[in-house]
C-alpha cells in the first residue's frame, strides 16, 4: 500500500522517519556516471509525488524492477537532496559560492514535486541575503530565470530583491542595463514588483511637476533614493540618507 504524499504539510502532521523506513529499497542511478543511490521506497515516495507516480504505478516498469535513472540530474544536488530526505535538515549557505548548489537543489525539488523542500530553500536563500545585507547578483537572477517558469516563488523573491536594489541606486549598473535591454520579461517583472509596494503618491517624484522636489513631499520615513551597490550593506544606505547623500562603497558577497 502506498503512503500518502506529504505535500499538504499544513493540514496534517508529518510522519516520523522511523515509520517510513520500510524494508523495500529502490535503486536510483543519477548523473552521467550513473551513481547508485539505494533509498527507502516508502520514504522517497512519501515526500515526492514524482517518485510515487513511478514506483506505485502498476503500469510502470520501475514499479516491478524498483530501478529508475536520472541521467540529467547533477550528482551533487541529488546528494544534497538525499541528505535532506533522511535528516529533514537543510544546511544554509555560508558564502555566496554556496548559493549555486542550493539553487540546483531547488530546481531538483521542483522536478520531484517536493513543495516543502522548495519552500525551505526559498526561505533559506531569502534569509541569507537579508542577514548579510546583500542582493543576488545578475548571474544568479539569470540562472533562476533560465530554470523556472513565470510565477515561480524563487523567481519572484529574486526579482523583488533586485527591484529594491535598483530603486535605491543612483544609476543602473552597466551590466544590469544590458541585461534589462535583452530580457524584456525581467524588466516587466521588476516594474510589477515595484507596483506591489503600493507606494503613496507623495513618496514618488512627479516628473510633470516643475518644482524642485518634483511634487514629492519629503517626510521622516519616506522612501529614499540613495546610492547603493549590488552587495552593499543597507546600514550604509541608511547612513547615506542621514548624511545627505555621502557615498560609501562596500563590496559584499552579492556582487557579480
Amino acid at each position: 500500500m502506498s503512503p500518502e504524499p506529504s505535500q499538504n504539510g499544513d493540514e496534517k502532521a508529518q510522519k516520523p522517519l522511523h515509520e517510513l523506513l520500510s524494508s523495500t529499497l529502490v535503486d536510483l542511478y543519477v548523473g552521467e556516471e550513473n551513481n547508485h543511490y539505494p533509498l527507502h521506497e516508502k520514504l522517497l515516495c512519501y515526500h515526492s509525488p514524482f517518485f510515487a507516480s513511478i514506483f506505485y504505478n502498476k503500469d510502470s516498469k520501475s514499479s516491478r524492477t524498483k530501478e529508475f535513472g536520472l541521467p540529467e540530474i547533477e550528482d551533487k544536488s541529488f546528494a544534497l537532496f538525499v541528505g535532506w530526505l533522511y535528516s529533514s535538515a537543510l544546511r544554509g549557505p555560508e558564502e555566496e559560492n554556496d548559493m549555486g548548489p542550493l539553487l540546483d537543489l531547488y530546481f531538483l525539488a521542483e522536478k520531484l514535486q517536493i513543495e516543502a523542500l522548495g519552500t525551505e530553500i526559498v526561505e533559506t536563500v531569502r534569509a541569507y541575503y537579508h542577514n548579510n545585507e546583500t542582493y543576488p547578483g545578475l548571474r544568479r537572477v539569470q540562472y533562476v530565470y533560465s530554470n523556472t517558469d513565470e510565477d515561480n516563488v524563487m523567481r519572484e523573491m529574486m526579482v523583488g530583491s533586485i527591484a529594491r536594489y535598483l530603486t535605491l541606486a543612483d544609476s543602473i549598473p552597466e551590466h544590469w542595463a544590458k541585461a534589462l535591454k535583452k530580457n524584456g520579461q525581467l524588466s516587466v517583472d521588476i516594474i510589477r514588483s515595484i507596483q506591489q509596494w503600493h507606494l503613496e503618491a507623495r513618496q514618488v517624484p512627479d516628473a510633470r511637476d516643475a518644482s524642485v522636489d518634483r511634487g514629492r513631499n519629503t517626510f521622516k520615513g519616506a522612501v529614499g533614493f540613495s546610492h547603493v551597490e549590488e552587495g552593499s550593506s543597507m546600514e550604509d544606505v541608511k547612513e547615506e540618507d542621514e548624511e545627505d547623500g555621502e557615498e560609501s562603497h562596500v563590496n559584499g558577497n552579492g556582487s557579480v
